[in-house]
């Protein structure tokens, strides 16, 4: 990724309490070259992250056909989270999306907006409506 969007994503993540912790785990994604398979490299990408997620985590997909929070649904979604007491893995798919058995894996599925979205806004947009929501819960006057 650019140098904005890391710069852009850890503005945010360092914003955040250590109860509230935003950590990033890339997962590569896989070539695509002329006459991929890319179902198949979709399935691949899908293995890798859920490999990753943390064990007894609460996953949140993001992706088009789930919910589209607004910031005060997303804060109290974050309310619940934190008080779960689990960790929160939120994914991100590749270029072609999630894997389908991730989105079924899925305890939540969350839409960003309708639009599709270049990954490295993604990462910044969703760090920054964390830290928004988080500010919300705190009474903060961040949110306005």
């Amino acid at each position: 990724m650019p140098e904005w969007v890391r710069q852009g994503f850890r503005e945010y993540a360092r914003r955040l309490p250590p109860q509230c912790a935003l950590r990033l785990v890339e997962i590569p994604a896989a070539r695509r070259g002329k006459g991929a398979d890319l179902p198949r490299l979709v399935r691949q990408e899908g293995e890798r992250m859920r490999a990753a997620l943390p064990k007894g985590a609460l996953v949140v997909a993001l992706d088009l056909r789930g919910a589209c929070w607004d910031t005060p649904q997303l804060a109290q979604q974050m309310r619940g989270w934190l008080s779960g007491g689990r960790d929160v893995a939120l994914l991100v798919g590749g270029p072609e999306g999630l894997a389908e058995e991730l989105r079924a894996r899925a305890d939540r599925l969350w839409s960003l907006s309708p639009l599709t979205l270049p990954h490295p806004l993604v990462r910044i947009l969703v760090a920054e409506q964390l830290y928004r929501a988080w500010s919300i819960l705190q009474g903060h006057p961040y949110h306005r």
